[in-house]
């Protein structure tokens, strides 16, 4: 990976270390991070927007080692499935702003706007310029709105390495103003940095459609140099407000703008900007950071961590990310706990794995789970961490057995030695059905770059969420 593959690698390798030390309550709250494996519109498949929402996030360092570009969406047919990307991620600096630039391991404007394309990596085919302002993702990503009309993208704000300044920019009324509106100036308004003849005023203006807060976690410990305090749960719903109050002044002055520049008869409606978050499992992290009744009236909906319920740092293999498990994690307890604490089904989005956790040194027969384990599975990227096109590989190769408990909706594959847990195509159809009996408002996956080639996981769950 270029710049920053050896960082994140080791980075990646603490961070499983850091879960092997930690309670179960906080492996349900590791949520997505950007050290983790390195938590539709114009198809004739999509008439019309569909009612469920399809929240994909594509990884912005997935470019380098993975070789994961914006125009894979397009040619898996994934693009044509999904209702939102959310691009992770922004990070906030130490004085409580949103940021970018060329900083190893806290910014890469190189991957967002200013690396050129050819044709060949294009989604349109067509070769980036030298003289072009907007270049890298952030162009690829407009290519492919372009391409598909009703398809969002979504700034994602954070992540688990990235949420490091949350709790200091959102301490004050005054720190949270001058917060969002740094958010809105760099991602709404597009005025990116100056790089060479990349960025400038408005240079990525109408990209981004809304925002999405990644903070782990308000009120409770996340990554080790994350801050928190106990006023973070008071001071998150003020954010959230804040953010709101903004994206919608915003909006507002920009139809009002139009209306002024094409006269009075063609004034055009407010652009509504969605506001989404992705919140934990763990009631514990729930109750120390979300006033849930009033933040989910600011939010247009918010994405429920549904793995990484046990990580392969835990010395006993466990599942990662079933639907139902009597007295454990489990995406059905997570909508439970949302919902007994006032959030409305219509905007609990049931996130998703793309990815499997595993152990190697798995002893004590059977078919694997709840075994002791000696340590976390050779992987691809990291230790204990399998995107799902790896593991489809390993069972189809003849060696591992695939493992269902059908009822309890989870899947996992043991070889007698090493057990990898994951969700796969049938896996993801329970959990479809699941969303539709229960009214929620959609599904999304962590992350897109974990599918395979022809997008099968993607293709599941769309035909899941597409049934009457």
């Amino acid at each position: 990976m270029r710049r920053r593959t050896l960082s994140k690698l080791a980075i990646a390798a603490c961070a499983f270390s850091l879960a092997a030390a930690v309670t179960p309550a906080a492996n349900a709250s590791a949520g997505h991070g950007r050290d983790q494996g390195d938590g539709h519109g114009g198809s004739s498949h999509h008439t019309a927007a569909p009612a469920y929402k399809r929240v994909g996030y594509f990884t912005q360092w997935g470019v380098y080692g993975r070789d994961f570009q914006v125009k894979d969406l397009e040619t898996s047919g994934t693009a044509a499935k999904l209702t939102h990307v959310n691009y992770s991620f922004g990070n906030v600096s130490a004085d409580g702003k949103c940021f970018t630039g060329n900083v190893p391991g806290e910014a890469d404007a190189w991957a967002d706007y200013v690396r050129p394309l050819d044709a060949a990596g294009s989604v349109d085919g067509v070769a980036d310029t030298d003289t072009q302002a907007l270049a890298g993702n952030f162009n690829q990503l407009r290519e492919l709105k372009a391409a598909h009309p009703g398809l969002k993208v979504m700034i994602s704000l954070g992540g688990w390495s990235w949420s490091t300044h949350f709790s200091d920019a959102a301490r004050t009324a005054a720190s949270r103003k001058a917060f969002v509106s740094s958010c809105i100036d760099l991602y709404i308004k597009g005025n990116l940095p100056v790089d060479g003849a990349r960025g400038g005023e408005g240079a990525a203006a109408g990209l981004f459609d809304g925002v999405d807060i990644d903070w782990e976690w308000p009120g409770s410990a996340g990554d080790t140099d994350t801050v928190y305090r106990p006023e973070d749960k008071r001071n998150f719903t003020a954010l959230v407000h804040e953010f709101r109050t903004q994206l919608d002044a915003y909006a507002k002055s920009s139809a009002a703008s139009r209306k002024g520049q094409q006269g009075r008869k063609h004034g055009s409606k407010p652009k509504h900007y969605d506001l989404s978050a992705f919140v934990p499992a763990s009631p514990e992290k729930i109750d120390a950071g979300f006033d849930v009744p009033r933040i989910m009236r600011d939010f247009d909906f918010v994405n429920l961590q549904g793995y990484d319920f046990h990580v392969s740092g835990e010395t006993t293999t466990a599942q990662q990310s079933a639907l139902y498990a009597k007295g454990d994690f489990s995406g059905d307890q997570t909508v439970r706990d949302w919902l007994k604490r006032g959030a409305p089904a219509r905007k609990l989005v049931l996130g998703m794995p793309f990815y499997g956790q595993g152990w190697t040194g798995v002893t004590g027969g059977g078919d694997g789970l709840g075994q002791p384990a000696a340590a976390p599975a050779p992987a691809t990227w990291a230790a204990g961490y399998e995107d799902y096109k790896a593991l489809k590989k390993l069972a189809e190769s003849g060696t591992y057995k695939v493992h269902r408990n059908v009822r309890d909706g989870s899947a996992w594959l043991f070889d007698g030695t090493t057990l990898w847990t994951y969700d796969d195509p049938q896996v993801l159809r329970t959990k479809t059905t699941y969303i539709r009996d229960h009214r929620l408002g959609g599904a999304m996956f962590w992350s897109l770059d974990g599918d395979t080639d022809d997008g099968e996981l993607m293709t599941a769950v769309d035909r899941g969420l597409s049934r009457r």
